[in-house]
């Protein structure tokens, strides 16, 4: 069905994972804009004080401390949500943590207790949302989910982290076909960020010698709140965030076998900085990480937004640049012919 959702300063939105790096960047930009903010993590300080910053400016915010991992935590979002706003229009699902470490070295416990963080957070919300949004009449509302490249191509060093977010593309994808077959009024929005500047790197489970950090080319968080505040307005199936994860994708599909050796020869010394690793447990996977940081502490180049994204948001420019691309890369082909 074709969903026809609320202006984003006469919306309540629904963050989780707000304290910190794209959740916190998302809070400050939507309340700026208008939007009521309902602000969820663990870290209940750092909330706190999003919040009294957001209210100080003259915007709407409420926190809720919360974690993703727990059903009853995220009732507990929703209830609060209605409690303070009347409901909401947009839900966020962008809680995450990462483990750094081989697939056979990375404890059982730590990927449960990953899993339940990154995936089942996802269904716990969408069934929050599906919840508020079933039945309803007049404008309809959204479902944004943060996944990311890596759920759409696994890589080594990160193996437990892809197979959570292959889980929620998955999620995402059937969830998507069964509300729009049963008319429920929702977009939803599949979100696949390349690598971002955020503190995700040290909030991060790590079993490797080196820090866990990106290296390359890294986007800003601005560009996946940009992304993240756009789907909350218009009706969206996925938005790529950096020209490499389209690129990666589609190499993936055409040519799996050369990404495989690729991601061999390339993502064990791109995930790891020159400085030696926190500790193993000295991380956001089993407790609330540090908060209010916008920003990680990668080596490499950080642009200053996505381009890719941009184009996005215009479809026809973005099929133009599409046929472009597929033209120049044909076009030689067609000589040697």
């Amino acid at each position: 069905m074709t969903s026809q959702l609320k202006s984003l300063k006469d919306q309540v939105i629904v963050i989780t994972g707000a304290s910190s790096g794209i959740g916190l960047v998302t809070a400050r930009m939507a309340a700026k804009r208008g939007a009521a903010v309902v602000l969820a993590a663990r870290n209940g300080e750092a909330l706190r004080s999003l919040e009294q910053e957001i209210r100080a400016a003259g915007g709407r915010a409420q926190h809720v401390v919360a974690d993703v991992g727990r059903q009853e935590d995220v009732e507990h979002i929703a209830v609060v949500a209605r409690q303070e706003f009347g409901g909401f229009d947009t839900w966020v699902n962008n809680a995450g943590v990462s483990i750094f470490g081989s697939v056979d070295e990375v404890s059982i416990e730590d990927m449960h207790r990953m899993m339940d963080t990154n995936y089942w957070g996802v269904v716990y919300g969408s069934r929050e949302a599906v919840r508020q949004y079933r039945g309803r009449t007049g404008a309809s509302g959204a479902i944004v989910t943060v996944g990311s490249v890596f759920g759409d191509r696994a890589t080594p060093v990160q193996s437990t982290y892809s197979s959570t977010k292959h889980a929620v593309h998955g999620w995402t994808d059937a969830l998507r076909m069964e509300m729009e077959a049963q008319g429920v009024p929702v977009s939803v929005t599949l979100l696949h960020p390349g690598r971002i500047d955020t503190p995700y790197n040290e909030h991060a489970q790590s079993y490797i010698d080196q820090q866990p950090a990106h290296r390359g080319m890294i986007y800003p968080p601005e560009a996946v709140a940009e992304a993240i505040l756009h789907a909350a307005v218009h009706p969206t199936r996925d938005l790529f965030i950096g020209s490499q994860v389209k690129l990666g994708v589609v190499a993936a599909a055409i040519a799996p076998r050369l990404m495989d050796r690729f991601m061999e020869w390339h993502m064990y010394r791109s995930q790891r900085a020159d400085r030696p690793s926190r500790r193993t447990g000295d991380s956001a996977l089993h407790q609330p990480g540090y908060g209010l940081h916008e920003r990680g502490t990668h080596q490499g180049w950080v642009r200053g937004r996505s381009y890719y994204l941009k184009a996005e948001k215009h479809p026809a420019l973005a099929a133009l640049l599409a046929g472009t691309a597929i033209g120049t890369a044909l076009s030689p082909l067609g000589r040697r012919r």
